[in-house]
Formats: C-alpha cells, sequence, structure tokens
C-alpha cells in the first residue's frame, strides 16, 4: 500500500481526531497526541511499573522502573516515500535500549513493548538496585499490605541478593513533623512528597540532602512538615518511609474494611474512604474526585473522626426528673415530647436545625416545622477563611442543602430573631438538631434558662445536653446514611461506615417518630429510600434523584458559581501540561 492510495490511512483518520495510531504490546490502539506513554499503556490495559510517576505531579524520572521499549518506523533516505503494510500502518523498527515511559509522549506509528526480555531484564536491574539497601522488614513495616515495592519486588525482583557489602544505614523513626514519622532507610527516592509539598501544598520543606546511596530525604533547616496537607504525602509515599504518627502500628490494612464517604468539616465534601475493624474507625484517607478534591484533603479533615469516637458519646435517650437525667426508652422520650410540644402554642416553639444535616434529616425537620405549625425555623451559620486550596469558608458541609429545603438564601437568618424571642418569652419551648446552643449558635445560658422546655438530639454529652430536659441520641457522619449537597452545587452521598453506640438513632429516624407521635399517623417511611423518594417529588431539585444515580461520585444538581480553588489550580496546570491531571 502507498501514501497515494484513495483509501484513507490509519494516521490520517486519527490525525483528523487529534489522535495518534500508538502500537502496544503488539495491538494498535489510538490515544490523544501529546499522551504520556505511561498513561497510552494504562489505556491498553498493560501495566508499566512505576514509583516516582503520578498524574498529578510533575515527572522527574527518578525510579526508572517505567521502563519500556520503544519503536519507530526507520528514517527514510532522501527521496525515498514510506511504505504501509495491508493494515495501513508503517514497519517499526525497534530500538535496543529501553526508555521511561512517565516522561515521554507518543508519537504516531510509534511502538511499544511492555513485555519482552529486554524491558523484563532492565526491570529487574532496577529493582535489584533498588532494593540493595532497603531494609528486609515486611513483616514489621506499617506499609506492608500498601507497598508497591514489595508488590513489584515479587514479579520484578530476585530470589535472592547478590549484595554482599554492607549497607548503607539511614536515619530511622525520625519526627519530621507533628503527623508524620520518616523511616529514611526505607526511601526510594521517588520524590514524590518533594513535588507534592511544592505543587500541590505550597510548601517547599522537604528535600534531598547527600547524593549517590547516600541520598537521605529530610526537612529544610529549621523547618518542620507541619503543613496541613502534609498526611498527602503518606498517601504517595509508595513504600514505608512516610507513616502517620495517628495510625502507625495501630492495625493491618487487609483487616480494615473500606467505606467510600464524604468529609462533613466544611462545605467542600472531600471524597473519603473510611477504614474500619469491627465497630471502631481506624483512620479516613482521600479518595479520588477530579470535580470535588482531586487526590488530596486536609489533615484536619482527616484527623476529625476521633472527635466522634470518645466516652462522651450519648447511647440512650434521657429525660430530666427533679433535676437529673435518667435513662429511658425511645417510645417513652418520644411520647414525652409529643405531649411537651403539645403544651406550647405553634408561634413558642422554635427549631434550631443544623447544616450538618443530611438532606433527608432536613426534609423532615421542615416537615416537623409543618406539622407543628412554626415558622420559627433555622441552622446555625458557620464562617471561617477559605485557605485557598480545599478549606471552603462555609464551615458546614450542606448550607446548599438547606437553602434548597428550607427555601430561603440564607437559612441562618432567623437565629437571632429566635434569641431575642427567647429572651422576651415570645419563644418558649426549643428543638435542638445537631447543634450544641452554647457552642457555635452563641445562646447565653441566661437564654436557654428562659426556655421552659428543651429537647435536643446530638451524638455527644455536650453543655445542650445537660441543659436539655429531653435527650435525644443520633448518629455522627460515620454511622449513618443520606446525601448533602456541596460549595459547588454537587449532590453527594455519605455511607455508613460503623454503628451508632448504644442504642442512638439516625436523625431522621428520630425526627421522623416525633411527627408520626404528634399527627397520629401511620409509619410509611422504613428506609431511607423511602424519604428520597418522597424529597424528589417535593422538590424540583431533587426529580428522579435516587442513591444509585448519585453513585459513588455524586452529581451535578444545583448551580452556585462557586469553585474549589485546587481544582482551578489543577486545571491551569493540565492546560499547561505539566501534568496529567
Amino acid at each position: 500500500m502507498s501514501e497515494t492510495d484513495t483509501i484513507p490511512l490509519p494516521k490520517d483518520i486519527a490525525a483528523g481526531k487529534g489522535l495518534v495510531n500508538v502500537q502496544i504490546d503488539g495491538h494498535w490502539i489510538q490515544v490523544p497526541k501529546g499522551t504520556r506513554m505511561i498513561e497510552a499503556c494504562k489505556m491498553a490495559e498493560a501495566q508499566v511499573p512505576h514509583y516516582c510517576y503520578h498524574p498529578k505531579l510533575s515527572s522527574p524520572g527518578n525510579c526508572r522502573m517505567c521502563l519500556v521499549q520503544m519503536g519507530m518506523p526507520p528514517r527514510l533516505a532522501p527521496g525515498q516515500a514510506p511504505e504501509y503494510n495491508e493494515q495501513g500502518y508503517q514497519d517499526i523498527g525497534w530500538i535496543p535500549r529501553p526508555v521511561i515511559a512517565c516522561a515521554n509522549t507518543v508519537a504516531e506509528n510509534m511502538g511499544i513493548r511492555t513485555q519482552g526480555e529486554l524491558v523484563e531484564k532492565t526491570r529487574e536491574g532496577v529493582m535489584e538496585f533498588l532494593l540493595i539497601n532497603h531494609p528486609l522488614d515486611c513483616p514489621i513495616c506499617d506499609q506492608a499490605g500498601e507497598c508497591t515495592l514489595q508488590e513489584f519486588s515479587v514479579e520484578h525482583g530476585r530470589g535472592q541478593s547478590r549484595f554482599v557489602e554492607d549497607k548503607v544505614k539511614k536515619p530511622k523513626n525520625v519526627d519530621i513533623g507533628p503527623r508524620v514519622n520518616l523511616d529514611d532507610e526505607r526511601c526510594i527516592m521517588c520524590s514524590r512528597c518533594i513535588r507534592f509539598m511544592d505543587e500541590v501544598a505550597d510548601d517547599a520543606v522537604l528535600g534531598f540532602t547527600e547524593r549517590g546511596t547516600h541520598t537521605t530525604l529530610t526537612c529544610h533547616p529549621d523547618r518542620k512538615l507541619d503543613s496541613n496537607y502534609g498526611m498527602n504525602t503518606i498517601d504517595l509515599c509508595p513504600v514505608g518511609a512516610l507513616t502517620s504518627k495517628d495510625f502507625r502500628f495501630q492495625m493491618r490494612v487487609w483487616f480494615l474494611k473500606e467505606t467510600k464517604s464524604i468529609d462533613v468539616n466544611c462545605a467542600t465534601g472531600c471524597n473519603t474512604t473510611i477504614w474500619t475493624r469491627g465497630n471502631e474507625i481506624y483512620r479516613v484517607t482521600p479518595r479520588l474526585n477530579n470535580d470535588v478534591n482531586s487526590e488530596w484533603m486536609p489533615d484536619s479533615h482527616r484527623l476529625s473522626f476521633h472527635s466522634v469516637q470518645g466516652d462522651d458519646r450519648l447511647t440512650d435517650p434521657m429525660i430530666k426528673a427533679e433535676g437529673s437525667h435518667e435513662l429511658t426508652t425511645w417510645p417513652t422520650a418520644i411520647e414525652a415530647a409529643t405531649e411537651a410540644l403539645k403544651q406550647f402554642e405553634a408561634s413558642e416553639i422554635a427549631i434550631i436545625a443544623s447544616a450538618r444535616m443530611t438532606n433527608e434529616e432536613l426534609f423532615l425537620t421542615k416537615t416537623l416545622a409543618d406539622v407543628l405549625g412554626t415558622d420559627n425555623l433555622t441552622v446555625v451559620a458557620r464562617k471561617g477563611e477559605s485557605d485557598g486550596k480545599l478549606i471552603s469558608a462555609d464551615r458546614n458541609p450542606n448550607t446548599n442543602g438547606a437553602k434548597l429545603i428550607f427555601d430561603q438564601e440564607d437559612p441562618s437568618s432567623k437565629l437571632s430573631s429566635i434569641k431575642q424571642a427567647l429572651r422576651g418569652g415570645a419563644i418558649k419551648a426549643v428543638i435542638a438538631l445537631q447543634e450544641d446552643l452554647f457552642g457555635d449558635a452563641g445562646f447565653s445560658h441566661d437564654e436557654l434558662a428562659a426556655a421552659e422546655l428543651i429537647i435536643s438530639s446530638n451524638i455527644k454529652a455536650n453543655p445542650t445536653a445537660f441543659a436539655s430536659d429531653i435527650v435525644l441520641p443520633s448518629s455522627s457522619f460515620a454511622e449513618k446514611r443520606g446525601t448533602m449537597i456541596n460549595i459547588t452545587g454537587r449532590l453527594q452521598r455519605l455511607n455508613q461506615a460503623v454503628q451508632a453506640p448504644g442504642n442512638a438513632m439516625d436523625d431522621w429516624e428520630i425526627i421522623r417518630d416525633l411527627i408520626l407521635s404528634y399527627t397520629g399517623e401511620k409509619n410509611d417511611m422504613y428506609i431511607l429510600e423511602d424519604i428520597i423518594k418522597v424529597l424528589s417529588q417535593a422538590i424540583l431539585a431533587f426529580e428522579d434523584v435516587t442513591l444509585s444515580k448519585i453513585g459513588d461520585l455524586g452529581i451535578p444538581l444545583i448551580e452556585t458559581g462557586a469553585s474549589i480553588p485546587l481544582l482551578e489550580k489543577e486545571k491551569q496546570r493540565i492546560e499547561n501540561r505539566e501534568i496529567v491531571g
């Protein structure tokens, strides 16, 4: 076949789409022009082992583990026309030396071999060098079960070491920051941590010192790895060099169950994985979602799970009698709350909900307010400063849900008037849901002392619980299911990772039971999906929404005009071809 034939060649067809033809392990595929070789191999489902490469970071070509064999059509003599085979491709001449796949891009009619004697021998050589000074302590290494050095050594390593000299001894168990420990003897100098701190965290605190086999990872003089994004280096580390002080030696990862969920510490709603065993949370790590948090999350958010695990958790409903709380059953507590509320006029009752509640809980809260006939419904605003990355200025995870369901641009606007009415005696009964009124809500002891009835649901024995006449124990973010709308208007799923302690219930169950007890109606909402069905019928934005449609990564629900700074920076770096993304 010649180039002058009327049948269009594969290269011309691909070029019209902005693609190039690449042969990977004998199979031709089309990939976008400028694609890195390692990404092209991934598209072809051909595994290329690597350590230094990460699609969210620049490619330094440090580790050399991603070596592949490359081929191109032979160079033409002057005046010689290219010749094409029956498939429309030029024959490939294979280069007798390997190239790194992480930093090289594909070209038309390129060939890539991820297998074969040349590639396998070079990988075995690289792996042997990586293991020369590496300690053979996999059974006690905290990274065991998640170590790619351990994984690739099985496939590409030797059965025994030929290195008979003494290993180079490097620092062990080094305190480089408040949350991260360094075992330098395990470091393979991939530089992922250095590049992350420089390129993503904007805190170039890490670097290499010395040369050759004595190269050592360290912090810059008079500095510590104290960035609020420092723990992301632990996730990036392919070996056991960087470990979490919080999780170190707590549990083997193969014993842990993984639950996909979302963060509830601010309106960004970082996607997370909750790692549990039994009924205990051991760690929370970020989960990839390019529309929310990329692959990162702040340290403060990932460690916040400790706040829901403590001796101050509420486990049973309680009713105050003669100044002290006594344990009771749920039917008794719900009935007591209902009878107490019926003693007041609708205008005398206020509901202070939380924008930390799920959409389903907020919908039932609005329903409860309608049943009681009160317009005194509000949430508590939480405002801070954005860190310019992933922490939103709105510290509530579901303000947009409250806006949508309460049909108010500012769902916290009635808080001050409720306080004033409480001081003046116009409001006499307060229902507090998932809020400590003495905390961010800003109530004083005198203001709450003026209330004749306080009913509260919360997860902890906080000051509001002590001041309440009826206390209803509820579930934390890790103990329930539901949905929330983040700052950009994305609807996301909260999933249950552990069971709530004792007899604590989900807030939606508590509010549902209050509604049913007050109205005397029969229960027709047994599971979360029943509420979502009613919600989708009542509010247009939720039309046809189901948990399965939301999926693990969420769906766009409303337009807010907001953006997430870290994602904007990442998009710019992708456009500049600095990273793959």
